[in-house]
């Protein structure tokens, strides 16, 4: 495994592989990973001759400067259970690096991004469009993994790859869940011993949702989100951030027959805010399943 931190070196690096006609699978990482983070990368090897992680706590994510400083990181560890993984090379570029002057160019996302954490994250998704751009050209990969748990954010890349004519295919990968059903996330350390018991109440409420919809010929997008949300009062003390049903990938509340359906959850605690999602077929059936 080799480490590089500039980016000349791995656009070298990506045109020597490319030139030997090596296939590329890439999982774009801000570190302090998790099963979550390495079922990417199991994925990411089975598909592609080389797989490269990246590395990097990307500033233009964040709207505040106290949520980037605060955000976990520990890169010795990082290192360590990509080496297990047998990851070929991390791209651990510094900010610097990656954003050596003040951008000329700033990207805005019309569609997919005022909803779900959108809503309450202004700018967010703007920099995970321009981080990834340039993660993009500077890697070169053929495939690129993302765990669908984050689905407002693959959504957003699939319009990125989509309308930016990008030639790499998109890979959404299941949500790893611990035992009793939470997500795994960087913040779940975060969680006080109080709110890490009640967590996984957050999935048993989206499948309460998915259960109306398969169960109900008319459902509605509100009857959904009210019985999401009474389950939810009814078992943890956070504070719902919140709760909606749209379809998918385009993210908008008239959902048609055929569209894919996803619901989605967001909740506050004291020192975590946790989101997760089912997504559904048109028919009622759970994509993705979560293992």
């Amino acid at each position: 495994m080799r480490t590089i931190k500039t980016v000349n070196e791995m656009k070298d690096v990506q045109k020597h592989l490319h030139k030997k006609g090596m296939t590329i699978g890439f999982v774009p990482t801000m570190g302090y990973l998790h099963e979550g983070h390495l079922r990417l990368v199991k994925e990411a090897r089975k598909q592609n001759d080389l797989v490269v992680v990246s590395i990097f706590v990307n500033p233009l994510q964040f709207n505040q400067t106290s949520d980037l400083e605060g955000y976990p990181r520990d890169f010795a560890r990082d290192e360590q259970l990509l080496a297990n993984e047998q990851v070929d090379y991390i791209f651990y570029p510094s900010q610097e690096e990656m954003y050596p002057s003040p951008l000329s160019i700033e990207m805005s996302l019309i569609r997919r991004g005022d909803v779900l954490c959108g809503a309450t994250r202004p700018g967010h998704f703007e920099g995970v469009l321009v981080v990834l751009t340039k993660l993009f050209h500077i890697i070169g990969p053929d495939q690129v993994y993302f765990g669908i748990k984050d689905a407002q954010q693959v959504a957003v890349v699939d319009a990125l790859i989509t309308d930016l004519n990008f030639d790499l295919k998109l890979v959404p990968v299941p949500t790893v869940r611990e035992p009793d059903g939470l997500a795994m996330s960087s913040r779940n350390v975060n969680l006080k011993e109080n709110e890490r018991k009640e967590s996984p109440y957050l999935y048993q409420a989206l499948l309460v949702g998915a259960s109306y919809i398969q169960k109900t010929d008319s459902w509605t997008r509100s009857r959904v989100i009210d019985q999401v949300k009474t389950y939810l009062k009814q078992h943890i003390s956070g504070k719902i951030d919140y709760v909606d049903c749209l379809s998918y990938p385009d993210l908008e509340d008239d959902i048609h027959g055929n569209n894919d359906i996803i619901i989605a959850i967001a909740v506050k605690y004291q020192d975590a805010r946790l989101i997760d999602n089912v997504i559904l077929s048109s028919s009622g059936d759970i994509k993705y399943r979560s293992e």
